[in-house]
């Protein structure tokens, strides 16, 4: 590949993350050009230095295992009052702490999650379920076969996270909360 054709396969993939609002995989930017998951991966690649540069005021974030074009951490705390979800992104510090429960344990279900906060979940669980932060990951197998819940793209991309693995590690404090009469969720 010469590096003409390389510099408008990357102008190609950088037009693609430019139009989608949500991040996209390599296989899909791949479907989407009609370029190769290679050539793909090199666009990226370029588009990643090319942004490095101290003269640019964007980022390639890696949220969910797909990627999109970003403002610069470094920048965003001066822009997000403009331009993030100003009050729809917003949750109550119930949901708040709903929410960390379920991050942290996944998959856990109402009931545990109750035992954890102390007080009932149905109202929390019902705005985090419309809010597509939490989503039903099936059903534990325990009598009744209680609903259980874990986090979903769309909490990653909120937080900016590639994986749930990227959460803050909890310290020996926190993760006392989430211990109930021995059982660690």
């Amino acid at each position: 590949m010469n590096n003409n054709e390389l510099e408008k396969e990357t102008a190609l993939v950088e037009a693609i993350l430019y139009l989608e609002s949500d991040p996209i995989d390599e296989g899909a930017i791949a479907r989407i050009s009609g370029i190769s998951k290679d050539a793909v991966k090199a666009a990226l690649e370029k588009l990643n230095k090319r942004y490095a540069s101290g003269g640019c005021g964007l980022e390639l974030s890696y949220i969910g295992g797909g990627v999109m074009i970003s403002a610069k951490r470094d920048y965003w705390e001066c822009l997000k009052e403009r331009y993030g979800k100003k009050n729809e992104g917003k949750i109550s510090r119930a949901a708040m702490e709903t929410l960390a429960i379920v991050a942290y344990s996944q998959p856990v279900t109402r009931a545990e999650i109750e035992k954890i906060r102390g007080v009932s979940a149905d109202n929390m669980i019902r705005l985090l379920l419309e809010k597509e932060l939490v989503r039903e990951t099936g059903k534990k197998e325990i009598p009744g076969r209680p609903v259980m819940y874990g986090t979903t793209k769309e909490f990653l991309k909120v937080f900016g996270l590639n994986s749930i693995s990227e959460l803050p590690k909890l310290s020996e404090a926190d993760l006392e909360k989430f211990e109930l009469e021995g059982e660690k969720y």
